[in-house]
């Protein structure tokens, strides 16, 4: 019960301060302002989140585990283009599947520098955490073998690139047809994979 009610405060902060951010811009709205909107204590409000900024980068911090544990759920005989394409359709897909709530707090990452640099800052952590998991589907050492850094590399370029196009579309565009195009792009490099183990 007790878990419930945190969820839902956390739920509650988060919503208000989506709505008042993408309507009055990052940099016009207080903390105060978000609790009172969610009917909480400014308090309450530093119990779940630590600053303005965190509200907002809340919200990815799944999508990097989505990712990766996509990737894990991957045949290990499938191609790596296509592993890491269905890794990347996590986040992407849930974009397209709430387009509304997605693309306001997309815009306002992206056009908010403090909150781009956290968004920046959370994508390093997903290269990582894939480029890890890459590495143990083909059998190689993460630290001493560039491809599974450089695949994971490519992959989260294209989530970049496809959020910043999409953004910039004001949502017309369909996110998974654009990260289908993107990949058509990288997979031959992706699927190059001389003296890898054998993929289908």
């Amino acid at each position: 019960m007790a878990e419930r009610k945190r969820q839902l405060v956390a739920h509650e902060l988060t919503e208000a301060a989506l709505q008042l951010l993408a309507r009055e811009g990052f940099d016009a709205v207080t903390i105060d302002e978000i609790a009172t909107t969610a009917g909480v204590s400014k308090r309450t409000f530093f119990r779940y989140f630590a600053s303005k900024e965190d509200v907002v980068v809340q919200l990815l911090a799944d999508l990097g585990a989505g990712m990766r544990t996509e990737l894990a759920a991957r045949p290990t005989d499938e191609r790596p283009s296509a592993a890491l394409l269905a890794a990347v359709r996590v986040p992407i897909a849930a974009c397209g599947d709430h387009v509304d709530r997605a693309l306001s707090v997309v815009q306002l990452i992206l056009r908010t520098p403090a909150l781009l640099g956290r968004f920046l800052e959370r994508q390093a952590q997903w290269r990582e955490e894939l480029t890890r998991e890459l590495a143990d589907r083909l059998g190689l050492d993460a630290d001493a073998e560039l491809y599974p850094r450089l695949a994971a590399g490519m992959a989260l370029t294209v989530f970049d690139a496809v959020l910043h196009r999409w953004s910039a579309s004001d949502g017309r565009e369909d996110p998974i047809a654009l990260l289908d195009d993107a990949f058509a792009v990288i997979a031959p490099a992706l699927d190059a994979t001389n003296g890898l183990p054998s993929t289908n």
